[in-house]
Protein backbone atom coordinates (compact mmCIF):
# COMPACT_ATOMS: atom_id res chain seq x y z
CA UNK A 1 0.00 0.00 0.00
CA UNK A 2 0.95 3.65 -0.33
CA UNK A 3 2.39 5.63 3.07
CA UNK A 4 -0.52 8.10 2.52
CA UNK A 5 -3.95 7.02 3.83
CA UNK A 6 -6.60 9.06 4.82
CA UNK A 7 -7.53 9.25 8.66
CA UNK A 8 -10.67 7.30 9.06
CA UNK A 9 -11.10 9.55 12.34
CA UNK A 10 -12.73 12.57 10.52
CA UNK A 11 -15.27 10.36 9.24
CA UNK A 12 -15.84 8.16 11.84
CA UNK A 13 -17.04 11.45 14.06
CA UNK A 14 -18.58 12.32 11.31
CA UNK A 15 -20.98 8.75 11.89
CA UNK A 16 -24.65 9.22 12.27
CA UNK A 17 -27.46 12.16 11.81
CA UNK A 18 -30.41 12.38 12.50
CA UNK A 19 -31.45 9.68 14.99
CA UNK A 20 -34.49 8.12 13.05
CA UNK A 21 -32.55 8.45 9.87
CA UNK A 22 -31.50 5.66 7.78
CA UNK A 23 -28.12 4.42 7.70
CA UNK A 24 -25.94 4.65 5.14
CA UNK A 25 -22.77 2.79 4.94
CA UNK A 26 -20.11 4.78 2.88
CA UNK A 27 -18.00 2.22 1.38
CA UNK A 28 -14.28 3.51 0.12
CA UNK A 29 -10.96 2.83 0.32
CA UNK A 30 -8.86 5.01 2.50
CA UNK A 31 -5.85 4.38 0.51
CA UNK A 32 -4.58 2.35 -2.59
CA UNK A 33 -1.43 1.69 -3.90
CA UNK A 34 0.67 3.95 -5.35
CA UNK A 35 -1.92 7.16 -3.79
CA UNK A 36 0.48 10.23 -3.41
CA UNK A 37 -0.22 13.74 -1.86
CA UNK A 38 -2.89 14.88 -4.25
CA UNK A 39 -4.48 11.65 -4.47
CA UNK A 40 -4.72 11.85 -0.91
CA UNK A 41 -6.68 15.40 -0.98
CA UNK A 42 -9.26 14.62 -3.23
CA UNK A 43 -9.93 10.70 -1.58
CA UNK A 44 -10.37 12.88 1.63
CA UNK A 45 -12.36 15.72 0.09
CA UNK A 46 -14.54 13.77 -1.80
CA UNK A 47 -15.55 11.45 0.71
CA UNK A 48 -15.95 14.18 3.50
CA UNK A 49 -18.13 15.72 0.97
CA UNK A 50 -19.58 12.78 0.64
CA UNK A 51 -20.85 11.97 3.99
CA UNK A 52 -21.78 15.74 4.48
CA UNK A 53 -24.54 14.88 1.79
CA UNK A 54 -26.08 12.04 3.46
CA UNK A 55 -26.25 13.73 6.64
CA UNK A 56 -28.23 16.64 4.98
CA UNK A 57 -30.22 15.07 2.97
CA UNK A 58 -31.12 13.12 6.65
CA UNK A 59 -29.16 10.13 6.62
CA UNK A 60 -26.65 8.41 9.24
CA UNK A 61 -23.50 7.79 6.49
CA UNK A 62 -21.61 5.10 8.54
CA UNK A 63 -17.76 4.50 6.98
CA UNK A 64 -16.58 0.89 5.54
CA UNK A 65 -13.24 1.34 4.66
CA UNK A 66 -12.44 -1.24 2.00
CA UNK A 67 -8.61 -1.11 2.23
CA UNK A 68 -8.47 -1.37 5.99
CA UNK A 69 -6.09 -4.26 7.74
CA UNK A 70 -8.88 -6.18 8.96
CA UNK A 71 -12.18 -5.64 6.32
CA UNK A 72 -15.66 -5.67 8.07
CA UNK A 73 -17.62 -8.71 7.38
CA UNK A 74 -20.47 -8.41 5.19
CA UNK A 75 -22.97 -9.32 7.59
CA UNK A 76 -21.85 -6.34 10.05
CA UNK A 77 -21.99 -4.19 7.22
CA UNK A 78 -25.53 -4.68 6.50
CA UNK A 79 -26.94 -5.14 9.90
CA UNK A 80 -28.26 -1.73 10.20
CA UNK A 81 -28.06 -0.57 7.01
CA UNK A 82 -31.40 0.65 4.72
CA UNK A 83 -28.98 1.59 1.79
CA UNK A 84 -25.48 1.72 0.78
CA UNK A 85 -22.88 3.88 -1.44
CA UNK A 86 -19.83 2.94 -2.92
CA UNK A 87 -17.24 5.97 -4.03
CA UNK A 88 -14.71 6.63 -6.00
CA UNK A 89 -10.53 6.02 -5.62
CA UNK A 90 -8.14 3.60 -7.82
CA UNK A 91 -8.64 1.81 -10.76
CA UNK A 92 -10.40 -2.34 -10.80
CA UNK A 93 -7.93 -4.67 -11.70
CA UNK A 94 -8.31 -6.44 -14.84
CA UNK A 95 -8.38 -9.97 -13.49
CA UNK A 96 -12.04 -9.09 -12.06
CA UNK A 97 -13.57 -8.50 -15.73
CA UNK A 98 -11.58 -10.96 -17.65
CA UNK A 99 -8.56 -8.62 -19.05
CA UNK A 100 -5.74 -10.36 -19.54
CA UNK A 101 -3.34 -7.33 -21.91
CA UNK A 102 -0.58 -5.47 -20.79
CA UNK A 103 -1.25 -3.08 -17.95
CA UNK A 104 -2.63 0.16 -18.71
CA UNK A 105 -0.67 2.22 -19.77
CA UNK A 106 -2.68 5.08 -16.89
CA UNK A 107 -3.21 2.32 -14.81
CA UNK A 108 -2.80 3.51 -10.73
CA UNK A 109 -3.84 2.35 -7.53
CA UNK A 110 -4.99 -1.27 -8.07
CA UNK A 111 -6.19 -3.21 -4.87
CA UNK A 112 -7.34 -6.56 -5.93
CA UNK A 113 -8.50 -6.94 -2.36
CA UNK A 114 -10.45 -4.36 -2.19
CA UNK A 115 -12.01 -4.49 -5.58
CA UNK A 116 -13.05 -8.14 -4.26
CA UNK A 117 -14.42 -7.09 -1.04
CA UNK A 118 -16.74 -4.29 -3.03
CA UNK A 119 -17.61 -7.02 -5.25
CA UNK A 120 -19.25 -9.44 -3.13
CA UNK A 121 -21.32 -6.38 -0.72
CA UNK A 122 -22.82 -4.79 -4.57
CA UNK A 123 -24.06 -8.61 -4.88
CA UNK A 124 -25.10 -8.79 -1.53
CA UNK A 125 -26.59 -5.34 -1.20
CA UNK A 126 -28.90 -6.20 -4.70
CA UNK A 127 -29.47 -9.44 -3.35
CA UNK A 128 -31.26 -7.21 -0.44
CA UNK A 129 -32.57 -5.20 -2.52
CA UNK A 130 -31.23 -2.05 -0.50
CA UNK A 131 -30.97 1.49 -2.57
CA UNK A 132 -27.50 1.52 -4.13
CA UNK A 133 -25.31 4.59 -5.48
CA UNK A 134 -22.50 3.50 -7.35
CA UNK A 135 -19.84 6.49 -8.43
CA UNK A 136 -17.26 6.24 -10.46
CA UNK A 137 -14.61 3.10 -9.64
CA UNK A 138 -17.99 2.07 -7.64
CA UNK A 139 -20.22 2.23 -10.75
CA UNK A 140 -17.46 0.04 -12.82
CA UNK A 141 -17.50 -2.36 -9.49
CA UNK A 142 -21.33 -2.37 -10.13
CA UNK A 143 -21.04 -3.83 -13.90
CA UNK A 144 -18.21 -5.73 -12.76
CA UNK A 145 -20.17 -7.67 -10.56
CA UNK A 146 -23.14 -8.15 -12.51
CA UNK A 147 -20.67 -9.78 -15.52
CA UNK A 148 -19.67 -6.80 -17.41
CA UNK A 149 -16.21 -5.51 -18.63
CA UNK A 150 -14.50 -2.34 -18.28
CA UNK A 151 -12.52 -0.18 -21.27
CA UNK A 152 -9.03 -0.39 -19.13
CA UNK A 153 -7.58 2.75 -20.72
CA UNK A 154 -9.38 4.99 -22.80
CA UNK A 155 -7.40 6.01 -25.79
CA UNK A 156 -9.03 9.26 -26.38
CA UNK A 157 -9.38 10.42 -22.69
CA UNK A 158 -9.74 14.29 -23.71
CA UNK A 159 -13.50 14.82 -23.29
CA UNK A 160 -13.29 12.80 -19.70
CA UNK A 161 -10.11 13.79 -18.09
CA UNK A 162 -7.58 16.84 -18.09
CA UNK A 163 -4.36 16.17 -20.00
CA UNK A 164 -0.67 16.73 -18.72
CA UNK A 165 -0.27 19.51 -16.44
CA UNK A 166 -3.93 20.14 -16.55
CA UNK A 167 -6.21 20.25 -13.43
CA UNK A 168 -7.90 16.15 -13.69
CA UNK A 169 -11.32 16.95 -13.33
CA UNK A 170 -13.10 19.36 -16.02
CA UNK A 171 -16.49 19.70 -17.32
CA UNK A 172 -18.42 17.38 -19.54
CA UNK A 173 -22.07 16.94 -20.97
CA UNK A 174 -23.25 13.83 -20.89
CA UNK A 175 -26.50 12.59 -22.83
CA UNK A 176 -29.25 10.89 -20.80
CA UNK A 177 -32.11 8.46 -22.02
CA UNK A 178 -34.74 9.69 -21.42
CA UNK A 179 -36.57 7.07 -19.54
CA UNK A 180 -33.68 6.47 -17.25
CA UNK A 181 -33.70 7.13 -13.78
CA UNK A 182 -31.42 10.18 -13.75
CA UNK A 183 -33.38 11.86 -16.58
CA UNK A 184 -36.43 11.22 -14.12
CA UNK A 185 -34.34 12.76 -10.86
CA UNK A 186 -32.47 15.74 -12.56
CA UNK A 187 -35.61 16.21 -15.01
CA UNK A 188 -32.91 16.83 -17.92
CA UNK A 189 -31.71 14.61 -20.86
CA UNK A 190 -27.99 16.50 -20.77
CA UNK A 191 -26.03 17.35 -18.15
CA UNK A 192 -22.99 19.09 -17.06
CA UNK A 193 -21.06 16.48 -14.97
CA UNK A 194 -17.34 16.61 -13.17
CA UNK A 195 -14.95 14.02 -14.86
CA UNK A 196 -11.57 13.13 -14.65
CA UNK A 197 -11.36 8.83 -15.69
CA UNK A 198 -9.87 7.29 -17.86
CA UNK A 199 -11.28 3.72 -17.33
CA UNK A 200 -15.09 3.03 -17.60
CA UNK A 201 -18.04 0.55 -18.61
CA UNK A 202 -17.57 -1.23 -22.11
CA UNK A 203 -19.84 -3.86 -22.27
CA UNK A 204 -22.66 -3.32 -20.10
CA UNK A 205 -23.67 -6.18 -17.78
CA UNK A 206 -26.88 -8.38 -18.65
CA UNK A 207 -28.82 -6.81 -15.57
CA UNK A 208 -27.81 -3.46 -16.02
CA UNK A 209 -28.84 -0.79 -18.54
CA UNK A 210 -27.00 2.14 -20.04
CA UNK A 211 -28.91 5.15 -18.58
CA UNK A 212 -26.16 7.59 -19.42
CA UNK A 213 -23.17 8.44 -22.90
CA UNK A 214 -20.57 10.70 -23.50
CA UNK A 215 -20.38 12.60 -26.96
CA UNK A 216 -17.72 9.99 -27.96
CA UNK A 217 -20.24 7.01 -26.86
CA UNK A 218 -18.79 6.02 -23.68
CA UNK A 219 -21.34 5.01 -21.38
CA UNK A 220 -21.35 7.20 -18.36
CA UNK A 221 -24.45 5.72 -16.14
CA UNK A 222 -26.36 3.11 -15.63
CA UNK A 223 -29.21 1.45 -13.30
CA UNK A 224 -30.22 -2.10 -12.50
CA UNK A 225 -33.22 -3.83 -14.54
CA UNK A 226 -35.72 -5.37 -11.31
CA UNK A 227 -33.83 -4.25 -8.37
CA UNK A 228 -35.77 -1.37 -7.06
CA UNK A 229 -32.94 1.45 -7.03
CA UNK A 230 -29.43 0.47 -8.31
CA UNK A 231 -27.66 4.02 -10.02
CA UNK A 232 -24.30 4.11 -11.22
CA UNK A 233 -22.76 7.44 -12.32
CA UNK A 234 -19.57 7.37 -13.79
CA UNK A 235 -19.39 11.32 -12.91
CA UNK A 236 -18.46 12.70 -9.41
CA UNK A 237 -21.43 14.89 -8.14
CA UNK A 238 -19.23 15.16 -4.94
CA UNK A 239 -16.54 16.72 -7.03
CA UNK A 240 -16.33 20.34 -4.77
CA UNK A 241 -17.84 22.48 -7.96
CA UNK A 242 -20.01 19.53 -9.17
CA UNK A 243 -23.53 21.02 -9.18
CA UNK A 244 -24.67 21.13 -5.89
CA UNK A 245 -28.49 20.82 -7.00
CA UNK A 246 -27.68 17.70 -8.37
CA UNK A 247 -25.79 16.47 -5.59
CA UNK A 248 -28.05 17.18 -3.28
CA UNK A 249 -31.08 15.38 -5.55
CA UNK A 250 -28.93 12.43 -5.80
CA UNK A 251 -27.76 12.01 -2.55
CA UNK A 252 -31.50 12.67 -1.75
CA UNK A 253 -32.87 10.34 -3.33
CA UNK A 254 -30.98 7.72 -1.75
CA UNK A 255 -31.58 8.66 1.28
CA UNK A 256 -35.27 8.61 0.48
CA UNK A 257 -35.64 5.17 -0.81
CA UNK A 258 -33.50 4.04 2.39
CA UNK A 259 -36.04 5.53 4.88
CA UNK A 260 -38.57 3.58 2.80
Amino acid sequence: MSDYSVDPAQFIDMDGGPSSGPTIPMVVSLTFPGMDAGAHALQEGFTRIAFEAVRSAGGRPRLVDSAALELEEGAKVFEDANGIVFLGGGDVDGSCYGYTGAPPHNEYGVDLRADEYCIGLIREAVERDLPILAICRGSQLLNVAFGGTLIPDIKDFGLHRGGPGEPLFKDEEVLIEPDSEIARLLGETRLTVRNGHHQAVDRVAPALRATARAHDGVVEGTQHRTASWVVGVQWHPEEPVASTEHRATLFGELVRRAAD
